[in-house]
């Protein structure tokens, strides 16, 4: 779809609103974001460009202006930086770029910082950097927006520091690829996809090492030699087949995770709490870190 609409809920009327988008886009888009200050969102679309939107309150409606150059193929994933002022993208073209996107027409004042060492007009290229061979899945700003991370269709996750922009932090894990991936805090992240189940990583200044899996296996009932006779007829019934043979998974996930968000953070610490993730199984999962890291031995943050 090559259309977009922004929803405002009218409480005197009771009812939600639509607000046109003007995306001036001839692909569909593919992906969309929301600013941390919410004046703002980015749109990225199989036309080769970010289209980043603002409302227009003379005409009543929200219009976009585009960053075209050097994007060179379909954006998949997009993140704002704290600062609301520069926005991270990932491509089928191997890229992973930052790219500034403070807007004159809403009175910006962006500051200067290591990924902006300088003032630079919207659309500026800020930094560009390569996956191995595989399109970028997900990217994501660390809370304080001097890191950046980002996972590819390579299986690989990506790590680099604005202190050091040269200096890439690579893992190639032995993994199926990951599709997304959320900051817990300062120094570590978890990323999933199509293993089905999230995965903790800890970022040091030496680089990106695995922690642990979050998904503690489970047992389920029905399975193997032990299986009884009602629940093998049950199992026959249904799937046409009287044995597991194989087609079970042991985690909570039964699909590729393809959406994972943070839903509190600890007030003191500002690390996150509680988690959820969302998949093509259908399912929506709810993490609590804390009784993760119970079941894990320990394991911290």
């Amino acid at each position: 779809d090559r259309n977009a609409y922004v929803w405002n809920y009218q409480e005197q009327d009771g009812y939600w609103k639509p607000c046109l988008v003007l995306l001036r886009i001839n692909r569909a888009a593919t992906f969309v974001r929301w600013s941390p200050l919410e004046d703002r969102f980015a749109v990225g679309s199989g036309a080769r460009l970010l289209s980043i939107c603002y409302f227009d309150p003379e005409h009543n409606w929200w219009v976009s202006k585009h960053i075209k150059k050097p994007i060179r193929s379909t954006i998949l994933c997009v993140d704002w930086h704290p600062s609301n002022h520069l926005v991270a993208i990932g491509s089928c073209d191997f890229k992973c770029r930052v790219f500034c996107s403070a807007l004159k027409e809403l009175g910006d004042k962006p500051q200067t910082s290591n990924w902006m060492p300088k003032l630079n007009k919207f659309g500026t290229l800020l930094a560009e950097f390569d996956t191995n061979n595989g399109w970028v899945h997900g990217v994501q700003f660390s809370p304080s927006g001097n890191q950046l991370a980002w996972v590819a269709h390579d299986s690989s996750v990506n790590v680099v520091n604005s202190a050091n922009l040269t200096k890439v932090h690579t893992v190639l894990t032995s993994n199926l690829p990951y599709s997304c991936l959320l900051w817990m805090s300062e120094s570590s992240f978890a990323a999933a996809g199509f293993n089905y189940c999230p995965d903790l990583y800890t970022v040091t200044a030496d680089g990106v090492t695995f922690t642990a899996k979050m998904d503690v296996k489970k047992e389920k009932s029905g399975g193997g030699a032990a299986m009884s006779a009602m629940a093998r007829f049950q199992k026959l019934d249904v799937q046409g087949q009287s044995e597991t043979g194989g087609t079970t998974v042991d985690t909570t996930h039964e699909n590729c995770i393809t959406e994972i968000r943070a839903l509190s953070r600890n007030p003191a610490t500002g690390a996150v709490s509680k988690f959820s993730t969302s998949g093509k199984d259908g399912r929506l999962v709810i993490w609590n870190f804390d009784a993760l890291s119970s079941s894990l031995g320990g394991l911290k943050i």
